[in-house]
């Protein structure tokens, strides 16, 4: 089945495509450091960190603690 049948199907069905990858990207952007989720997605940085700001992920107290861990060790 091509990809352009299984869009048609889905919307049929009702489930907006364009939608659903907002939703799955922002979800991601709560979840991931914007520097993994711009290399797992192959986009650029800057839009992840966008993504990121937009899903209120703060990443930076994460790569502080991450820090400090490794600087213990």
């Amino acid at each position: 089945m091509s990809a352009w049948a299984m869009g048609e199907r889905l919307r049929k069905l009702g489930i907006r495509l364009a939608q659903t990858r907002s939703t799955a990207l922002f979800q991601l952007a709560t979840e991931l450091p914007a520097a993994v989720l711009a290399r797992t997605l192959g986009i650029d940085i800057t839009v992840a960190v966008k993504w990121q700001r937009a899903a209120a992920g703060d990443w930076a107290a994460y790569a502080a603690e991450v820090s400090r861990r490794n600087s213990k060790a």
